[in-house]
């Protein structure tokens, strides 16, 4: 079946069709049309989901963290400034362990106000303990969000996932989406099991209790060893989803590139529009894709960029006090690990949703081939 929706619509659908127990939500542009389109689904009766309209995006999250306890269901959407009210509770839901679903809508963090979007609200999270994915486009955003509660829920995961999805430039773009039946939603995800609830009388858990020394290494070691187990599980569950979905990133190009880009979200578009037409002219260029940030996928990286001579590596927030981007740093972290070392600079793009596309990506390639490019290089900067 398919249906033209737009990035928060398409999540919204997907919401329908998983029948949440919670949702708990403050609306933030660019993310509000989510609870907005899905209060309409309360409304008309369509699902069973308790909606908790909240005064703020902590208390968002703090209502989806009882409801996870009590063995629920819970889902929620927020962006930017929400993302970092949230923070505080962030890292209870996953050092809880609570299987909480959140989609994020990309947006910069202020000051000065932006309603825009670049990667500084999810990409200021990275650690907060969450399993991070990052659609670059509707009908990614859909699929994953699908995909989100088989993973978090599995039993050597219990993690919460974030989807991450680029504001406006896909939270508002409308396209034809692919869209599963209700019945075969509810076959994917499966029935919640119950166990480790508060409401588990017969075995009676304490959610959030004091630590003591004796004991808080260990439990931080086990998030640890969830984020690991969640690299083979986010592979299973994937390919079980079907389409793309068997590998953490998507590649175009890239067994014969000698310069390759690497991208998050929806500038993917525009470099894999831009490889095609240089590869017409001869030039072996490449592209991939991180879908799968947090657990990051250092293996199936250096898999796929192994020959390359040069690395573009595109962030979507500019690194303060730092010598590259979140992104750089990551890959330049997993390039450490082997002999291989090719030369490897930075991108900063897409600031404020600051226009990124195919002319900026050609540029990019231009000054890698050229050899005229800094370690840390601003696309499309005024003046």
């Amino acid at each position: 079946m398919q249906k033209i929706l737009n990035g928060n619509e398409a999540i919204a659908f997907a919401m329908k069709q998983i029948n949440p127990d919670v949702v708990a939500a403050y609306p933030i542009t660019p993310s509000t049309t989510i609870p907005e389109k899905f209060s309409e689904f309360v409304a008309n009766g369509e699902v069973e989901t308790e909606f908790v309209p909240v005064e703020s995006e902590h208390s968002a999250m703090s209502a989806c963290i009882g409801a996870a306890a009590a063995g629920g269901r819970a889902m929620t959407a927020t962006a930017s400034q929400g993302l970092a009210l949230m923070h505080e509770v962030l890292v209870n839901a996953s050092g809880l362990r609570l299987p909480i679903v959140l989609a994020n809508a990309n947006r910069a963090l202020s000051a000065p106000l932006s309603i825009h979007g670049d990667h500084s609200d999810s990409l200021l999270e990275r650690d907060s303990g969450w399993i991070q994915f990052f659609a670059s486009s509707p009908q990614e955003a859909y699929d994953l969000t699908i995909q989100a509660f088989p993973i978090a829920e599995h039993e050597k995961v219990r993690l919460p996932v974030m989807v991450c999805f680029d504001g406006f430039e896909t939270s508002h773009l409308s396209t034809n989406i692919e869209i599963l039946s209700d019945t075969a939603v509810k076959k994917f995800i499966g029935k919640k099991k119950m166990d480790d609830s508060l409401f588990d009388f017969e075995n009676p858990k304490t959610f959030g209790g004091y630590t003591t020394p004796d004991y808080f290494f260990e439990v931080k070691r086990g998030q640890a060893e969830g984020f690991e187990s969640a690299k083979k599980v986010i592979l299973e569950v994937g390919k079980k989803f079907g389409k793309k979905y068997s590998q953490p990133i998507e590649q175009f190009e890239t067994a014969d590139a000698e310069i390759i880009l690497a991208v998050i979200g929806s500038a993917f578009g525009a470099a894999k529009e831009t490889a095609k037409n240089l590869r017409r002219l001869g030039k072996k260029i490449g592209v991939i894709k991180i879908r799968t940030f947090r657990p990051f996928p250092s293996e199936a990286i250096l898999q796929t960029v192994g020959k390359a001579k040069k690395i573009g590596i595109l962030d979507r927030m500019v690194p303060l006090g730092s010598d590259g981007g979140v992104l750089f740093n990551e890959i330049n972290s997993a390039l450490s690990s082997t002999n291989y070392k090719p030369q490897t600079t930075n991108w900063i793009y897409g600031i404020g949703q600051r226009q990124f596309n195919p002319i900026h990506a050609e540029e990019i390639f231009g000054q890698l081939f050229s050899g005229k490019f800094e370690k840390i290089n601003f696309v499309n900067l005024r003046g």
